[in-house]
């Protein structure tokens, strides 16, 4: 049997999430990204074929490149061919966008290395067709300050303040390879965070977001903010940012895979 690695671009929106979750609603499966393309790959092999992600992402969350991972059953189709094979059995809302062959041993969760995300901040008024994708805050934050707070987010730190109660995670270590924020060339009204780490706790990014955007708006100083990172306090973070800025940027499998 083929490993076949693919690259996976979704609008969240309309999903509860990237994991499949077949006793959601009362019993009933609801709709998730792992459970459409499984259901894509079972019509064209056939029978049941499970598919490995590199980590999940919440109910409303996006992805630009989302690494996941399946093992073929038969050997006719090109790895290459993957791409148009299950986009033409996947809904609008979700594109494969790549796909090849890798080694018997790959793991689209367990080898990867590290993971971007990126946060789209809107700080006026977005067109109608942006809202699914940003977060409109209306004010326009300093960009230097929001900096300094996140210069902090670096190497090996215990995230305990920004993890989501009922996490499940055995520990709340995380190495944070860089975080900052930087305003978008194509539109001078959208502020990115962009955060990379070798892995997340449970809405994480989004309650960094969110605390980052809400202290630097409430005049608090980079070191109350590294005061409130240290105290492993998750009643002193600010509120959680939406889903709707949220996106899965990158998965590598380059480098150093260092604890989960």
């Amino acid at each position: 049997m083929r490993n076949i690695l693919l690259t996976v671009s979704y609008d969240g929106t309309d999903f509860c999430g990237w994991q499949r979750q077949d006793k959601s609603d009362g019993g009933k499966p609801v709709r998730t990204v792992q459970g459409e393309i499984e259901s894509a790959l079972a019509k064209i092999h056939k029978v049941p074929v499970a598919l490995t992600g590199s980590g999940r992402t919440d109910s409303g969350v996006h992805a630009f490149r989302q690494a996941a991972n399946f093992f073929s059953p038969i050997d006719s189709i090109p790895p290459e061919k993957y791409v148009p094979a299950l986009n033409a059995f996947l809904p609008n809302d979700i594109r494969i966008v790549g796909s090849k062959e890798v080694g018997e041993e790959f793991s689209s969760r367990f080898s990867a290395t590290s993971r971007t995300y990126r946060y789209f901040i809107h700080t006026k008024n977005p067109f109608a067709s942006e809202m699914r994708y940003v977060w409109a805050i209306h004010h326009e934050p300093n960009l230097a300050v929001l900096n300094e707070m996140a210069s902090c987010l670096r190497g090996e730190l215990d995230c305990a303040t920004f993890a989501a109660a009922g996490d499940a995670s055995l520990s709340t270590c995380r190495y944070i390879e860089n975080a900052h924020f930087f305003r978008d060339e194509k539109n001078p009204a959208v502020i990115v965070f962009e955060i990379c780490a070798n892995a997340f706790l449970w809405k994480m990014v989004r309650s960094l977001v969110g605390s980052l955007v809400f202290f630097e708006k409430s005049g608090k100083s980079p070191a109350y903010f590294k005061e409130v990172l240290d105290s492993r306090d998750r009643k002193r973070a600010g509120p959680t940012a939406p889903p709707t800025g949220l996106f899965l940027y990158s998965v590598s499998f380059e480098g150093e895979r260092r604890h989960v």
